[in-house]
């Protein structure tokens, strides 16, 4: 009997463990999937907890409501991956699991002690995070209280997970703001380490106008130093200070410690993988999926669903022994909430940044690209329910893997 190990029960592990189960003949294979927690959260959702959308039950589910019973699901830390032997040691019960294949889908975290300062006097008091649930729980009532002031949203250092989600914290508290009545109390700055908006040109100048139309100022190339959390001041590496009242952190993104712990990954704990094959690149029996690869992608949701059926073609490939063909070209779709029920979508991949156009159907859409509309709001909230009801369940999501050019505007 031959063992394909899954560790993270996420949304990549999750999806891949259903796909490969349905795939791999169960006389000669076993599925075992490993994590750590039993709670499934649907992270795209912490945005708009501080807002008050969302509900706890709206984001966070049992992980054990989605994995099939032909999948042994193990709750247990990992002590450590000994790839070159083809095992990991399981904290509980010291279990040790020989694979013949291994998925590594262990995502990335939050780490503000990186920064000095930043886990200190001020943490969940008037600096916070919005990327965990409890850090994004912690910010509701705090603005159901707040009177205004200067609001400072600093991005640390890239790559993080959803590199528009400060974009949308921003322009949703605009709107949140406003309906208080209180948004001119407020001052919003927007501190990041980019030269603008975004990473991509088209898309840095759509999003850099708008944060302008809000009267949201932008502090750009700015490489936080320190945080001094007594005198409310935050410090770039070239001396610049930005005072704030509080502080919207998305703090150092890095792999999981136990990618560390292997030796495996590089210095922000992601595993070098082949981007196009999605195969590690010191391993050729472990692939790595979503946001625990340093491919040069996106790191959400939507982009684990597009990287799926690569996945599975050439692992179902390689362990033919076949060529491996499928190419995963870095397709990425993300919905950007702009406040007030709009939303802007973009699509775009490796080689091509996002573009105008429709989406998905060319000149019909129903949704407009890299453009505010009141329906890309609708397919923004219709996402959550694509995931916990489709996405989750195994019900394949009727989009396109591979990137097209139709429907896009040059």
């Amino acid at each position: 009997m031959k063992t394909l190990l899954i560790l993270g029960a996420g949304t990549a592990g999750t999806m891949i463990a259903r796909k490969m189960v349905s795939k791999l003949d169960s006389h000669d294979w076993k599925v075992i999937l490993v994590d750590k927690d039993e709670k499934h959260y649907y992270q795209p959702g912490f945005l708009f907890l501080p807002f008050g959308k969302y509900t706890e039950g709206q984001v966070v589910k049992p992980k054990r409501q989605f994995i099939p019973g032909n999948v042994e699901f193990i709750i247990s830390d990992i002590e450590v991956i000994e790839p070159s032997a083809s095992r990991v040691k399981l904290v509980k019960d010291n279990r040790v699991i020989s694979y013949d294949y291994l998925i590594i889908a262990t995502g990335v975290d939050i780490h503000p002690e990186e920064t000095e300062g930043l886990k200190g006097a001020g943490w969940h008091k008037n600096i916070f995070d919005f990327y965990t649930y409890e850090g994004a729980s912690a910010l509701r009532p705090f603005f159901e209280k707040w009177q205004g002031g200067r609001l400072v949203m600093n991005v640390v250092e890239n790559p993080i997970k959803c590199p528009v989600a400060p974009l949308e914290f921003l322009f949703l508290a605009d709107d949140y703001f406003t309906k208080r009545g209180i948004r001119n109390k407020v001052e919003m700055i927007y501190a990041t380490p980019l030269t603008g908006a975004f990473t991509k040109p088209k898309s840095a100048e759509a999003l850099g106008g708008l944060l302008a139309s809000k009267n949201i100022i932008m502090e750009t190339e700015f490489n936080t130093g320190e945080v001094d959390p007594v005198n409310n001041v935050l410090k770039s590496f070239d001396e610049r200070e930005i005072p704030y009242d509080v502080l919207i952190t998305i703090p150092t993104n890095k792999g999981s410690d136990l990618i560390a712990r292997s030796g495996m990954g590089d210095n922000l704990n992601l595993v070098p993988t082949d981007k196009f094959t999605l195969q590690a690149k010191d391993w050729p029996n472990i692939w790595v999926m979503g946001d625990a690869t340093n491919i040069p992608a996106s790191k959400a949701g939507a982009v684990v669903h597009f990287q799926l059926e690569y996945v599975v073609e050439n692992m179902l490939a390689h362990m033919a022994g076949r060529e491996m063909h499928a190419k995963f070209d870095g397709h990425a779709s993300c919905y950007i909430e702009s406040g007030f029920n709009k939303a802007f979508l973009i699509d775009f991949s490796y080689d091509v940044e996002p573009l105008p156009g429709k989406y998905p159907i060319p000149g019909i859409g129903p949704f407009s690209l890299l453009k505010e509309s009141t329906i890309n709001h609708w397919g923004k909230l219709f996402f959550r329910y694509m995931y916990w009801y489709m996405m989750m369940k195994g019900i394949d999501v009727p989009l396109p893997s591979a990137f097209s050019m139709a429907g896009k505007e040059r």
